[in-house]
């Protein structure tokens, strides 16, 4: 289990850090004009940029407190935020009737919960 475990964490913080990187060094309009990215264009490049370094933060945060020991209490609670922020992502995607993202975001938030509960 616990294997498991580490493997879907490094998955989903190369998501996060993949995502992350995009969101905040990526120009919006740039974002905007990518699969997925529709969403940008409704946004201020401020938020796009915020969430970006939420990602970035959540991809440290869903493997070093685990990996040095250290509050490894905060990778399950980074899972429990990613699983808030896919709620988000399902609602944005879904309303723009991007069905292939909703499905996406499902399948990084049951990543995270998975997470989320087998290190509570």
């Amino acid at each position: 289990m616990n294997t498991a475990l580490w493997i879907a964490a490094g998955v989903l913080a190369a998501v996060a850090l993949t995502g992350g990187v995009s969101k905040t060094f990526v120009p919006k309009a740039k974002l905007a004009a990518t699969p997925g990215g529709g969403w940008t264009g409704d946004a201020s490049a401020g938020f796009v940029k915020s969430l970006g370094v939420l990602e970035l933060l959540a991809a440290v945060g869903l493997i070093v407190p685990a990996l040095v020991d250290i509050a490894p209490v905060l990778v399950p609670i980074t899972a429990t935020c990613w699983v808030l922020l896919m709620i988000g992502a399902m609602i944005t995607h879904g309303r723009r009737g991007e069905a292939k993202f909703v499905a996406l975001n499902v399948a990084y938030l049951a990543i995270a919960a998975f997470i989320a509960l087998g290190r509570f």
